[in-house]
C-alpha cells in the first residue's frame, strides 16, 4: 500500500520560508509525476508545482520566483521550498503522486492527507 507522507507545515510571519517535504512509502514500480496542490479556505485545490518525469517543473503563477519544488528518485520524494511567503499561501498544502505500483498496473493518483501552512503575523 503506497502513502504519500507529509511533513514541515506550520506558522510563519509573511517573508519567511517553510520546506515541505513528502515521501512515498511503500513498494512501488516509478513515478510519473510528484507535486503539491493546495486548498485555502473556501476555494478549490489548485496546482502549486509539480515535476514530471523527474526533470520537467512546472509552477503556478502565484508562486513562481518564489517557490522551488525538488526530488530525490531514489527517496521517492519530492520538496517544496516556499521563500517570501505571504498571507494569501495560507492553505492545506497536499502531496501528489502519479505512479506506477507495479510494472504492469496502470497508473494511479495517490494524495497526502495535507499540511496546514499558515502565513500571518
Amino acid at each position: 500500500q503506497v502513502q504519500l507522507v507529509e511533513s514541515g507545515g506550520g506558522l510563519v510571519q509573511p517573508g519567511g520560508s517553510l520546506r515541505l517535504s513528502c515521501v512515498a512509502s511503500g513498494s512501488l514500480f516509478g513515478i510519473a509525476a510528484m507535486g503539491w496542490y493546495r486548498q485555502a479556505p473556501g476555494l478549490e485545490r489548485e496546482l502549486v508545482a509539480i515535476i514530471t518525469s523527474g526533470i520537467n517543473e512546472n509552477y503556478a503563477d502565484s508562486v513562481k520566483g518564489r517557490f522551488f519544488i525538488s526530488s530525490n528518485n531514489a527517496k521517492n520524494a519530492v520538496y517544496l521550498q516556499m521563500d517570501s511567503l505571504k498571507p494569501e499561501d495560507t492553505a492545506v498544502y497536499y502531496c501528489y503522486a502519479d505512479l506506477w505500483v507495479h510494472e504492469l498496473s496502470p497508473k494511479g493518483e495517490y494524495w497526502g492527507k495535507g499540511t496546514l501552512v499558515t502565513v500571518s503575523s
